[in-house]
């Protein structure tokens, strides 16, 4: 019996349920922009979860790229968003990685913003 319950609490991994819903696309193709000019999106979403819930962080791969959200409880059925700036001082093609951290779900969320710089 012991060796059965070990088996489903090692061997099978458990799937864990996203706590909210994301009601924009997870990637965000600003197109040009124009260089020294920061250009800004919204990522909106939903706490699907039966819980209250909070943004723990949200980290991106580089200081070119910025990150404000309601640091507040976000109650099930609520909306919020995450708001993220690019600062555009670099020329060229960029694509970035935003991570974001939710309480009561271990795997964190994936964003991703795109564009070119003139």
């Amino acid at each position: 019996m012991l060796q059965i319950l070990f088996y489903f609490l090692v061997l099978i991994p458990v799937q864990q349920e996203n706590v909210i819903e994301w009601l924009t696309a997870t990637e965000h193709d600003f197109g040009e922009l124009k260089k020294g000019v920061p250009a800004t999106f919204e990522f909106r979403f939903k706490n699907t979860h039966t819980e209250p819930i909070t943004i723990d962080n949200v980290r991106s791969t580089c200081g070119c790229t910025a990150s404000e959200w309601e640091e507040s409880v976000i109650l099930p059925g609520e909306e919020s968003k995450i708001k993220i700036e690019y600062d555009a001082r670099k020329e060229g093609y960029f694509y970035k990685k935003i991570t974001v951290f939710f309480s009561a779900q271990r795997k964190s969320e994936k964003l991703y913003i795109a564009g070119y710089v003139e």
